[in-house]
């Protein structure tokens, strides 16, 4: 007999589309009512699991973590309604994880790619100029269709925050990555920086505390969407005061950047910039905190629409993945409330379906 779930509730198929009478039939969804009666109904509003769009599983603060934790953090993030995560970079190994199936869908970015002693201790490869092109092409080849540079970091000799790589030769990997089948994403925290990468013609952005009004409009013609990971940036106040005694105008400027991150973020938004939700959980974030995020683009002055498109449909759409459709892997979450009208519900889910199967 197979194995049914019924979802007696209202079915959220799109931020503006709303449906009743949905099943999963041995892990695969249907509009259509089975001959067999369900072994379980599922009361409340449902919608796609959630998409962390920058996460960093297998990654702990020194570098790669053991599979123990690496399963924990899985874990934690599936927990917390995450069904499908973008890995933004990691040192370790994780192409298990894409093999069970009771932990969330990963698609995994390689290890960052960094200037030599320019970025944290043990996370990525560090090169320098010269070797760029060659690398972006072996994580290319490696992955699973994503890049991750890092695009700035400070540069102690000028005290600041700084591009790691000359423009031109950020150009050619990117390039070269794209002839590879590849897209490429990088951490962008300074101003410069961005104009930097959207000369190279970059997929993605993440981060953007330094978008400034002349990114915007390119950002909009070029397609390049922005990750804010807003819950690791409320951490530059910290970092900065670090800093301050030695590094004085670095810690004003990750301080100002800060302090215009909602700001910036709103204005992406109302220009239509697309903009998906990620926690950078890793090294410093802790798993599980996608509700977290959503909240801080809402306290940004997004919608509860938006910001659920920007981290269940849209961003599903965007990486390729399957939202709620017939025939799609049963892969929904499920919450007490409209999340369009309350989006606190997406704190307390009620259930987390993955695979047809009942993890919460």
């Amino acid at each position: 007999m197979p194995n049914i779930i019924e979802f007696s509730g209202p079915v959220l198929v799109s931020a503006h589309e709303e449906r009743r009478g949905l099943w999963s039939v041995d892990g695969r969804l249907t509009f259509s009512r089975p001959e067999a009666a369900p072994d379980t109904v599922l009361e409340g509003w449902v919608l796609p699991g959630f998409v962390d769009a920058h996460c960093h599983i297998g990654l702990g603060a020194g570098g790669a973590v053991d599979e123990a934790t690496t399963l924990e953090q899985a874990r934690t993030d599936l927990s917390a309604g995450t069904l499908l995560v973008r890995d933004a970079g990691s040192p370790a190994n994780t192409r298990w994880v894409q093999q069970r199936t009771d932990l969330p869908r990963l698609i995994r970015a390689g290890r960052h790619i960094a200037r030599s002693r320019r970025y944290l201790r043990g996370l990525g490869h560090e090169v320098e100029p010269e070797q760029l092109v060659e690398t972006v092409r072996k994580e290319a080849r490696d992955g699973d269709g994503w890049v991750k540079l890092v695009g700035d970091w400070i540069d102690r000799g000028v005290g600041d925050l700084a591009p790691s790589f000359p423009a031109a030769v950020v150009k050619d990997a990117i390039a070269a990555a794209h002839d590879e089948g590849a897209r490429v994403t990088a951490h962008c925290f300074a101003e410069e920086t961005l104009d930097d990468m959207l000369d190279a013609g970059i997929d993605c952005i993440e981060h953007a505390t330094g978008l400034l009004p002349r990114h915007i409009p390119r950002l909009v013609e070029q397609g390049v969407p922005i990750v804010p990971t807003l819950v690791n940036i409320a951490t530059f106040p910290d970092i900065a005061a670090q800093a301050g005694p030695k590094f004085p105008d670095y810690a004003q400027h990750m301080t100002a950047l800060w302090e215009r991150r909602r700001e910036r973020v709103l204005e992406a938004y109302e220009a239509g910039v697309s903009i998906y939700a990620g926690t950078d959980a890793g090294s410093v974030i802790k798993h599980g905190r996608i509700a977290d995020e959503m909240q801080e683009l809402h306290d940004a002055g997004l919608p509860p629409s938006a910001v659920l498109e920007a981290a269940a449909w849209g961003a599903r759409r965007w990486l390729g993945a399957e939202g709620v459709s017939e025939g799609a892997s049963a892969d929904v979450v499920i919450c007490r409330e409209d999340p369009r009208r309350a989006l606190a519900t997406v704190r307390e889910l009620s259930h987390v379906v993955l695979r047809g199967t009942i993890v919460r």
